[in-house]
Order: C-alpha cells, then sequence, then structure tokens
C-alpha cells in the first residue's frame, strides 16, 4: 500500500512536472515571437518615416532617424540619409520649367514687319507711303516688335505719322537701306511741319546704318526772304566790306516757287518716353534734321547729320520741352545749330559730339514775343568745333520771362571758329526789334577750358541792362586770333557779373566780378 503510494505519488509528481515544463517553454516561445514582431514592426514604422518625411525634417535641421535596434553599426542610417539631399528628386523638377508655350514657337514669335512684305516696292521712284503705314500698323500692335527697312533699297516716302499712343511699348523701327523725301510740292499740300514723325509712344528706337535724306536744296534755294536768319551776322564784318543787312540769296533753280513756304523737319519726336535715335544718318533736310518735343528720356548716340554750311535754318538737333537727354559720339553738320536747346528742356548733358560746319551748340533763342522760357541744369562738354559760326552760345529776346540756370560749357575745342563764347540778350532774327526792359534771367553760367583759334571775336557777353546776367565764371580760356577774312575785335561785356577764376588769352578784363548793386529781383510770374 505504502510502496504503491510512494511509486504513485512519485509518478504523479514526474508528470506535474513534465506539464510545467511545457508550459513555461510555450509561454518563452510565444513572448520571443512576440517580441521580434514588435521588434519587426518598429523598425518598419521607423523605415516608413523615414522615407516619407526625411527630406522635410533634412531640410528644416532636424537630426538623423535612430537606426533600429537590432542594427549594430551606424553605417547603415548614414548610407540611407545620403539619397535625401535638400534639392527636390528629379519628378519634383519636371514642373518647375515649364514648356514653351502654344502659339509662341519657343520664342520665335513673328515680331518683324519687313515693309517690303507690306508691298513697298524700295526701287526709289514708286510711293511706299502706304506700305510703310501697313507695316507700322501691324507692328504697333506686338510689344518689342521690329519694323524693318532692309538695307540696298531706296524708298520714297511722303509725309507720314507713325503714332501711338496705343501701339505696344518698345518698337524698333530698323532703318538699314535709305529713305527719300518727294521733291515735287503735290504730297506736301500747303505745308507740313514734318516729313517722318513718331508720337506719343513708350520706348522707341529708330537704329541701323540706313540714311534718311530730305533732298532739301529745293526747299533751300525757294526760300523766302522773311525767313529768320542768325543775328550773330551782325558781329562778322569782312575785311573788304561792311556788315551784311542780309545773307545773298541762293541761286533758284528748276524747283524754284514749286514747294510752299512751310518747310518740314526731317524727323520729329513728339510726346515720347525713352526714345533712342543711333547710328543713323539724316541729311539734306528742308529745315531741322532732329527734333525733339515733349519728350521724356532720350538717348541719341553715333548718329551724323549732315547738309550744306549755307544751308537755312537746318538745325541738327533741336530740343523742346525734353527732360533728361543725354546726346554723345555724334558728327553733326548743318547750315544752323548743330544742337539748339529751346524752352521746357531741363537735365540735358551733351558730350563727345562733333560739330561743323554750322552755327555752334546754343541755348536758344529764348523768350521771343514776350514768351517765357526756362532752362536748367545743362552740360555740354568734350566738343570739337571746326568752321563754325559759333562756339558755345547763349541767346535770348528782349521782353521775355523766365530763366536759364546752371549751365557748364567745359572742355571745348575750337578751330576756326568765328564766335567761340557767345551770351547776346538782344537777339534778333528779323529786320528790326524794339527795345524792351523786360529779358529772361540768366545765372550760374560756366565757360571752362575753351581752346582754340577765333576769326572774329573770342568773347562776345551782351546781357539786359535791366536784368544783368550773374554768376558768370570763366576758367582756363585760351583763344589765339586766326585772321582770314573778318576784322578781329577784342572780348566784349555788357552787364556781366561773375569772376575769372584763371588768368585768360586774350585778357577778359570787361568782366565785373561780383554781383551788381542793383540788381533787380524777379517776380513771381517771371520765376521758372
Amino acid at each position: 500500500m505504502s510502496g504503491i503510494s510512494f511509486r504513485s505519488l512519485t509518478f504523479m509528481f514526474l508528470m506535474a512536472f513534465l506539464v510545467w515544463s511545457s508550459s513555461i517553454e510555450t509561454c518563452i516561445a510565444r513572448r520571443g515571437k512576440h517580441s521580434r514582431q514588435s521588434r519587426y514592426a518598429a523598425a518598419s514604422l521607423s523605415k516608413n518615416k523615414g522615407k516619407g518625411n526625411g527630406h522635410h525634417n533634412y531640410h528644416n535641421g532636424g537630426s538623423k532617424p535612430n537606426a533600429p535596434p537590432h542594427k549594430t553599426t551606424p553605417s547603415p542610417p548614414k548610407e540611407k540619409a545620403a539619397p535625401s539631399p535638400p534639392s527636390p528628386k528629379p519628378k519634383e523638377e519636371v514642373p518647375s520649367t515649364p514648356p514653351p508655350q502654344r502659339g509662341y514657337s519657343n520664342g520665335q514669335q513673328s515680331n518683324v514687319f519687313d515693309v517690303l512684305d507690306f508691298g513697298a516696292k524700295g526701287d526709289g521712284k514708286t510711293d511706299d507711303t502706304k506700305a510703310f503705314q501697313a507695316a507700322w500698323a501691324a507692328a504697333c500692335k506686338v510689344e518689342a516688335s521690329t519694323v524693318v527697312i532692309p538695307a540696298e533699297f531706296v524708298f520714297l516716302v511722303g509725309p507720314i505719322s507713325f503714332s501711338g499712343p496705343y501701339c505696344q511699348a518698345n518698337i524698333v523701327f530698323q532703318l538699314d537701306g535709305t529713305i527719300i523725301a518727294p521733291t515735287d510740292s503735290q504730297p506736301w499740300g500747303k505745308g507740313i511741319l514734318q516729313w517722318l514723325e513718331f508720337t506719343k509712344l513708350r520706348g522707341i528706337t529708330v537704329q541701323g546704318k540706313g540714311i534718311i535724306d530730305g533732298r532739301g536744296s529745293g526747299w533751300w534755294q525757294d526760300a523766302p526772304y522773311e525767313d529768320p536768319y542768325d543775328d550773330e551776322r551782325k558781329l562778322i564784318i569782312p575785311l573788304n566790306s561792311t556788315v551784311q543787312e542780309r545773307p545773298p540769296m541762293p541761286v533758284r533753280n528748276e524747283l524754284s516757287g514749286k514747294m510752299p513756304s512751310i518747310k518740314p523737319t526731317a524727323l520729329r519726336f513728339y510726346g515720347s518716353f525713352n526714345v533712342t535715335v543711333t547710328d543713323i544718318t539724316i541729311q539734306n533736310s528742308p529745315l531741322c534734321h532732329l527734333k525733339f518735343d515733349n519728350c521724356m528720356g532720350v538717348v541719341v548716340h553715333d548718329m551724323t547729320v549732315s547738309s550744306p554750311g549755307d544751308s537755312p535754318n537746318t538745325d541738327g538737333i533741336h530740343l523742346q520741352n525734353s527732360k533728361d537727354v543725354l546726346i554723345h559720339g555724334s558728327n553733326l553738320g548743318c547750315g544752323d545749330d548743330c544742337i539748339s536747346i529751346q524752352t521746357g528742356c531741363s537735365n540735358v548733358y551733351i558730350h563727345n559730339v562733333n560739330c561743323g560746319p554750322g552755327h555752334g551748340i546754343s541755348i536758344g533763342s529764348l523768350g521771343k514775343d514776350n514768351t517765357k522760357a526756362c532752362v536748367s541744369n545743362i552740360t555740354v562738354r568734350d566738343i570739337i568745333m571746326h568752321n563754325t559760326m559759333n562756339g558755345v552760345r547763349i541767346k535770348t529776346w528782349q521782353g521775355g520771362l523766365g530763366s536759364v540756370q546752371g549751365v557748364l560749357f567745359s572742355n571745348i575745342q575750337v578751330s576756326e571758329v568765328q564766335l567761340p563764347i557767345v551770351i547776346d540778350q538782344f537777339y534778333c532774327d528779323k529786320r528790326a526789334c524794339k527795345n524792351e526792359t523786360a529779358a529772361v534771367a540768366l545765372s550760374g553760367i560756366t565757360y571752362e577750358k575753351i581752346r582754340g583759334t577765333y576769326t572774329v571775336k573770342p568773347v562776345h557777353l551782351a546781357c539786359s541792362d535791366s536784368l544783368p546776367c550773374i554768376g558768370v565764371t570763366l576758367s582756363a580760356i585760351e583763344l589765339k586770333p586766326l585772321q582770314e577774312r573778318y576784322h578781329l575785335y577784342d572780348p566784349f561785356c555788357w552787364q556781366t557779373f561773375g569772376e575769372l577764376t584763371t588768368p585768360s588769352v586774350p585778357p577778359i578784363s570787361c568782366l565785373q566780378i561780383g554781383k551788381p548793386s542793383n540788381n533787380r529781383v524777379q517776380s513771381d510770374h517771371d520765376m521758372c
């Protein structure tokens, strides 16, 4: 009983132990499997976060993702971190460079308008005016378009206006051929003030190696006796004669009496912004060659004006009511002022210009018919003048109002110039002018480094009796006489006040130092 009982107990104990051992192993096995699954899930989650947010975290300075617990070295995370640079992936770069838009042909849009494509013949005989009008009308609708006047063609064009204000901006008029004006009177009617005109445009450029030929000889030879002439002629007395009351009339030709009395300017810009004229040649204009009226932001460079020295009133470049003007690197030869600066002009800078033949570079004439004139901040420097009537000049009419102030003439080289330095406040370009007390006020006028040769008078400064010139500065004046055909005169000053900062050749003792004791103060309606 006891033996059986002991064996039974031993067997029962052994069975219980085996059952208990089996339960522990199963529990350990399940725990291990659960632990592996948890680690794999954590590693997978970490990897997914790295793929989804790794670029964002790196870009914003976030820390690199931790290595999974089962990794024993840090190298694998570094290798995975390397392909995550801040720049977008290639697939993300595609939208940043859009393909060319439809209708533009990758920059080859048709924005060039050749006048030949609009029916121009370019044979110098056929009237191409309508073709030019059609080409302009098409170009006007396209921003930054180009009107082409091709080389090796001669286009006969009548009076025409290339006008805005509804044209697109930045149009280029590419002139490589030649444009000629009609020589019969029919296209001109009773008289037109301009031949080729650009009006009310924003960003207009006329450029090229071409020529604008006004063919003005018929107009010059038919000049009415009443046409204005340069009043400085009164100062020029030939050695074998007395002063000429009027220059001799030119010999008339077969066109005499056919052309209207009103002469056109060859090329005019009116009411426009950012105007550029470069490289072209304008020649033989009936009147002024190139005119800017009511323009702002004008650049003229490397162009040529050419007409005979005896062609009447053929100014090279004429500025009026225009601001912020730059003229440089040009050759100007004509029968009147190489450059004329009229009322309403300010911030004008002229440099490196060759002038001659012609009447020099002038401010004015101003104040005609008791009008008000305002001119300020004018710089003319680094100029070469040869065989001109005047050098640098200011001319105003008696009875005018307004002012000229802030003018610098610097480094002017003159050769065989009749009157290198001129202020004339008694200007009169007709038979007779009455004396008047009102005058345009002149102040802050500087002449410096004016050197070379003169043939009549080196300095002529004639200021108003009632409103003398003040602040006139002369510096480094070296002018030597060259007697050719005219009587020579000493420097002349009248009612001119200022200072002579260096010795001059010849001595200019007529300049009054300081300010006038009874200088009249301008009234409010005189001021600019």
